[in-house]
């Protein structure tokens, strides 16, 4: 009778080949990613924005997205209009085609961000409420993505069965967490919304120690964002694009 022990030896190096290529695979970021380029266009769209409470489904206001690429830039720009409130404006500058984060501005009734990225990240921090202005200037060596612009980043991954990743972000919050933090992409599944065919796709970040649960609904065909989902336990958000 033949020894077993090279067949078991041989098993065993490939499983340990296996589990150290799986722990060595680093979050998607600027040096190191699976982004599709060239699913990254010039597009304006709109949402409906809701608060949904147990069967109450009530409209707070609309999004409106518009992103712009030249040669050497992304600029993602998202405007919130609510009924007898100022508008609330995001944008995100990145450069082409790494999508490294540049610059982050954001003005809303609480408060005022603006961000400019490298290896100190500086700008300020103005609270309305308090009165108050921090100025930032923050260490970053590290690889990220601006925060804002990783729900668009889903959208331009390689989506199929069971998918998952990591991606390395960066979000300033004195409130909660500031630095380099992780999206995880936790799920993908194919399925059907609006009588479409969409890749449904679950993430969580660490911006909410991973509590809160958002969940993509993207036209497997076109890869546009077609329905937002935030659970937040009691409280969920709803968006849904406009036709």
């Amino acid at each position: 009778m033949k020894s077993t022990k090279p067949l078991l030896l041989l098993t065993a190096a490939f499983s340990l080949l296996f589990l150290t290529s799986n722990a060595q695979k680093k979050a998607q970021s600027p040096s190191q990613n699976e982004i599709i380029e060239s699913r990254i266009k010039n597009e304006e769209y709109e949402m409906n924005w809701f608060a949904v409470r147990d069967t109450t489904k009530m409209e707070i206001g609309k999004v409106f997205t518009k992103i712009s690429k030249t040669k050497n830039t992304l600029t993602i720009t998202t405007t919130v209009k609510m009924k007898n409130k100022p508008d609330w404006i995001d944008e995100t500058i990145a450069e082409l085609t790494k999508l490294k984060a540049v610059k982050h501005t954001s003005v809303n009734m609480q408060r005022d961000i603006e961000l400019n990225f490298g290896k100190q990240t500086t700008g300020f921090y103005l609270d309305k409420i308090r009165n108050k202005k921090t100025e930032i200037n923050e260490e970053t060596t590290g690889d990220f993505f601006d925060s804002n612009l990783y729900p668009q980043i889903i959208r331009w991954l390689p989506l199929k069965e069971n998918y998952k990743t990591e991606i390395s972000i960066f979000d300033y919050n004195p409130m909660k967490k500031t630095g380099i933090l992780k999206a995880n992409i936790t799920n993908t599944q194919k399925g059907s919304y609006a009588n479409k065919s969409v890749w449904i796709v679950t993430v969580t970040d660490d911006i909410s120690d991973n509590k809160v649960i958002n969940t993509y609904y993207f036209d497997s065909k076109t890869n546009q964002l077609l329905k937002q989902e935030i659970d937040m336990g009691a409280n969920k958000m709803l968006f849904e694009k406009v036709n």
